[in-house]
């Protein structure tokens, strides 16, 4: 999950180094460093903490090589500190590492018998060492690195700086995502587009276990065979988005506000506004009439919106759909009837346990079908076939933007689906499309909800618990309101279904227990009663002390507000989109509550945006 970049340049490349590093800090932020050549020689900056501390480092002592590699950790193996922090060297060598090198303990005894002196706790400086290693057998660094890959288990993207070298960089992948920027007599390597973005926009992805030979004539790749082959070069539109927090305090509160205008976009992508019904822009290599069970697989908040989708397939498509969260799928061997699908779930696109769980879909010959935020991501690339959020980048830790639209994508994919099973009728999707173009505008009516949600986090703050209930798809929004609060404010909470509450949940309630109960007034016949079994619980809750947060609509705040401390009265919107509007409160909920804690909001402690280990 760490970051790292590479540059062949014409000018001084530290600063540029940094200013990447910028770009890639939500994919860590323990320590972060930099290696340049400076007269032939590897010269390393390094500094534990966040990447203003390495800015500090090197204007006290600057660097002025035009070659250079730097690193952004999230913490693997040994504790954040600067002997662990990358860049890791030799006197050859120097590499920055994304991933986990399972056989490093290994490796690492076979070396320091050879004489090898270890100066971290870390995984990756057995790659320095190996390498090294090769060269005092008199190879060249390229083969060198041809020699040593083989030896590595796990995944890893890496980054290779040589003394001496002045025109050379050689990178490698194996499961997390590596790309080449190509430049005018300068060349780039980088976790993600978005880090080359201020350098060039134009990219090859290296596929997993290629490794690239880079110059500033350009690049030549070889495959885990050794054969030289080519990678498409393409054009990134990542320069596009300015990656800043524009009027706001955080990239969590711009991204909570971008909420209508993302998820417009994403609708406008998917539907047919004029004719009012599902349009997909691209071709699915299935017939949904054939499909007998889907599968859903994610990680994370991503997990919860594809179990919304459950849902939603069942009930609008009777399609029976089996969910589970990636880590945990990928090691069951799940039989699979072939000619199924199974469906993706991931932001980044690069989810190591999601990407996994795709792979053994594939080996079952099932068709794949991925929902992500970054359409040049393997997840994307290794799939059949691709729905892309458009959500653009998301730099918050805490998934806000994405989470909504990867539900507006799944609903639009459900009624597809719904109606190529004859399910839904003509007039049962223009309905539902009606309620679907309406929800940017409920969105942005549920964010004038923010300085009441302000004013009741102030309270949250001396919680040490909360519990979050709600029923039907209200029963994942209560798991990722927990999910949010836990992950920025760091106080404790959980997610139950409504009707799991006197199985065990009940017990915890007292006086200092806030409940937040998530309950749109169920408008539909065929689940009549939801809202009322709700209340119920919601009694249950107050009898014993419990501080109850109600998020409802008019209907609800009507039947059940005496009830409550505080009530979040939303818009009336359709059932069915309810779990996308609300989706706002539970996040600004935790949002005011982290904010009012003095927590770091966007860089939340022991996590990072992309998860691209086990």
């Amino acid at each position: 999950m760490c970051g790292i970049v590479g540059i062949l340049g014409h000018e001084p490349v530290a600063g540029q180094l940094v200013d990447a590093l910028k770009r890639l800090e939500y994919r860590g932020y323990d320590s972060a460093g930099v290696a340049t050549l400076e007269a032939g020689a590897l010269t390393r900056r390094r500094a534990e903490g966040k990447l203003r501390n390495l800015e500090g480092r090197l204007r006290d002592a600057p660097l002025s090589g035009t070659i250079g590699i730097g690193h952004t950790r999230w913490a693997t193996h040994g504790k954040p500190s600067e002997s662990n922090a990358h860049p890791h060297a030799t006197d050859r060598i120097a590499v920055v590492h994304n991933g986990i090198i399972e056989n490093f303990r290994e490796l690492r005894e076979q070396l320091e018998k050879s004489g090898a002196k270890f100066a971290s706790e870390t995984d990756t400086e057995v790659v320095a060492h190996l390498v090294t290693d090769e060269m005092k057998k008199g190879k060249n660094p390229v083969d060198a690195v041809a020699a040593a890959l083989p030896r590595l288990r796990g995944a890893f993207a890496l980054a290779f700086l040589f003394a001496g070298e002045e025109d050379l960089l050689i990178g490698a992948r194996k499961g997390s995502p590596l790309a080449v920027g190509h430049g005018d007599g300068e060349m780039f390597l980088g976790s993600d587009a978005i880090a080359l973005a201020p350098f060039t926009d134009t990219i090859s992805y290296l596929e997993d276990g290629d490794w690239a030979v880079v110059t500033r004539k350009g690049v030549q790749v070889r495959d885990a065979t050794g054969k030289i082959v080519e990678r498409a070069v393409l054009k990134s539109n990542a320069s596009a988005f300015l990656v800043d927090k524009g009027n706001h305090r955080h990239f969590m509160a711009k991204e909570i506000h971008e909420q209508p205008e993302v998820v417009g976009h994403t609708l406008a992508h998917y539907l047919d506004m004029a004719a009012e019904r599902v349009s997909l822009p691209m071709t699915l290599p299935f017939d949904f009439k054939k499909i007998e069970r889907v599968a859903i697989s994610a990680c994370g908040t991503a997990y919860y919106a594809g179990l919304v989708a459950k849902y939603w397939f069942e009930r609008f498509a009777r399609l029976p759909v089996e969910i589970d969260v990636a880590s945990e799928f990928r090691y069951r061997e799940a039989p699979f009837s072939p000619g199924n699908l199974a469906l993706f779930v991931s932001q980044s696109g690069e989810t190591a346990d999601t990407l996994a769980t795709l792979r053994y879909a594939k080996e079952q010959k099932q068709h794949v079908l991925s929902v992500v935020n970054v359409p040049t991501s393997t997840i994307a690339r290794e799939s059949d076939v691709v729905m892309p959020t458009l959500a653009g980048p998301e730099i918050g830790v805490a998934s806000t933007k994405a989470f909504t639209c990867q539900l507006a994508t799944l609903l639009c994919l459900t009624i597809a689906a719904g109606r190529a099973r004859g399910v839904l009728s003509t007039e049962d999707e223009r309905n539902l499309v009606r309620a679907m173009i309406e929800v940017p505008r409920h969105i942005s009516e549920a964010l004038r909800l923010e300085p009441q949600i302000e004013a009741l986090s102030r309270d949250l703050v001396k919680a040490k618990d909360v519990l979050y209930l709600g029923r039907g798809t209200a029963y994942p929004l209560a798991l990722e309101g927990a999910l949010k609060l836990k992950e920025i404010s760091y106080i404790h909470a959980e997610g139950y279904a409504a009707g799991e509450l006197k199985h065990g949940p009940i017990a915890l309630i007292d006086e200092n227990m806030p409940v937040v109960v998530v309950a749109p007034f169920d408008k539909s016949a065929r689940r009549e009663g939801v809202f009322e079994k709700t209340v119920s619980n919601m009694q249950e809750v107050a009898a014993r002390g419990g501080k109850i947060i109600l998020i409802t609509d008019p209907h609800g705040a009507k039947e059940a507000a005496a009830l409550s401390l505080s009530t979040l009265v939303l818009p009336d919107v359709a059932t069915t989109v309810t779990p996308i509007v609300y989706a706002i409160p539970v996040q600004l909920m935790a949002y005011h509550t982290a904010v009012n804690m003095g927590t770091d909001v966007d860089q939340p402690r022991n996590l990072a945006k992309s998860v691209t280990v086990e």
